[in-house]
């Protein structure tokens, strides 16, 4: 969840202004996290307390109400009921990252992927975005190699994953659905040798760079091993006490 959140800091400062380029600063001082942290927090939080996610969802959105949540997801956090809003967007694939962790069966993992991305996008391509991304996160978590990833990935959802950042990033246009973008971050983590390049990767395509990196980061953390020291330090300065203790209390109980 830490590589997810990392992910979000690093890329937000181009969401509004994208970069085609590798060299960039991995994560400066003034480093903050967006909605996708605040909605990744919200489903661990979910599966930590047994919540129903839509609640867990609401809840953290209403909290955090200053952050820039897409404009469907902010009406759907502020009314009564839950109906959701039939969306294909990728906040789906950005908030799912604690399914992939804390569910140790496949079939498991799939079906909370999906539990926790129909409360609100209940389209086939929201669900598969996140079921795609839980999967890929549970896999690497359990020691499964990038060419099992990529075939069980790409045999399973229909991605095209054999593709290179290379070949993809000067055509790439910035797209926030999940059939847009989903297929695209987990190239760049496919594509990457270390956690830090997985960021990049997805940061040098100039699409929606926080959600791209939040979902890329979240499968590299399961891949290999953790988040390096440095941008753990800037991600736990960063969280206020109440995000920190779910963070805590998740890895302490569900990465066992």
């Amino acid at each position: 969840m830490l590589g997810a959140i990392a992910g979000d800091m690093i890329g937000a400062r181009f969401e509004v202004f994208p970069t085609k380029r590798t060299d960039f600063t991995l994560i400066p001082s003034t480093a903050t996290f967006t909605d996708d942290t605040i909605l990744t927090v919200a489903i661990a939080d979910a599966i930590l307390t047994n919540m129903d996610y839509d609640v867990a969802l609401k809840e953290y959105a209403r909290k955090y109400y200053y952050l820039p949540y897409g404009r469907a997801f902010k009406r759907w956090s502020r009314t009564w009921d839950s109906i959701p809003y039939g969306s294909c967007g990728n906040g789906s694939a950005m908030r799912v990252s604690p399914v992939g962790f804390a569910f140790k069966l496949t079939d498991e993992v799939l079906y909370q992927a999906k539990k926790s991305a129909e409360v609100t996008h209940n389209h086939p391509e929201g669900i598969k975005g996140a079921q795609a991304v839980a999967m890929a996160i549970h896999m690497a978590r359990w020691g499964e190699d990038k060419e099992e990833i990529r075939d069980e990935i790409s045999s399973r959802f229909g991605y095209d994953l054999d593709r290179t950042i290379a070949e993809i990033r000067p055509g790439y246009k910035y797209n926030t659905t999940c059939q847009g973008s989903v297929p695209e971050s987990i190239i760049a983590f496919l594509d990457s040798d270390s956690y830090e390049e997985a960021i990049v990767n997805a940061i040098s395509l100039g699409g929606d760079a926080d959600t791209m990196a939040c979902i890329a980061g979240g499968i590299a953390e399961a891949f290999y091993g953790g988040v390096p020291e440095k941008i753990k330090a800037k991600v736990v300065e960063s969280l206020d006490k109440d995000l920190m203790n779910v963070v805590n209390d998740f890895y302490a109980t569900q990465l066992r």
